[in-house]
């Protein structure tokens, strides 16, 4: 795999997971949520909220700051810059795990937009694993 497509890759879902963290943020819960039918549940719950403010409005700083990352590293490759990218893929991964595990064994409730969010996450660590040194 190119440099390059590995992080077109990253960059197409971290653009997922930023639409998915506006639709949480923005559109009312019953409309947004009907597949997996958790959503209220989950996003209703104490977990929803870190120090206060909702978790998928940090999804939108932290997914928007990463494509812009991902963007300028896809036109000008940097070492500094990838090993920010897989830094925040890495953290992010391990923070997506947690999410999993909560609406698996705490919440025992799924939405399926923290889903898209967590996997994607789990994907672009996929990705960097298989060819880390791009």
């Amino acid at each position: 795999m190119k440099t390059k497509v590995k992080y077109i890759l990253i960059l197409l879902l971290v653009i997922i997971s930023l639409i998915a963290s506006l639709i949480l943020s923005f559109t009312p819960i019953p409309n947004s949520c009907s597949i997996l039918g958790g959503c209220d549940i989950v996003h209703n719950c104490c977990y929803n909220y870190t120090f206060g403010i909702q978790n998928s409005y940090y999804g939108i700083v932290i997914f928007t700051v990463l494509s812009v990352l991902v963007y300028s590293q896809i036109k000008r490759h940097t070492n500094k810059k990838r090993n920010i990218i897989h830094l925040a893929i890495i953290l992010g991964s391990i923070v997506s795990l947690y999410f999993i595990y909560l609406q698996q064994f705490v919440i025992k409730a799924y939405c399926q937009y923290c889903l898209i969010t967590d996997f994607s996450i789990l994907i672009m660590l996929g990705i960097i694993i298989i060819k880390w040194k791009d």
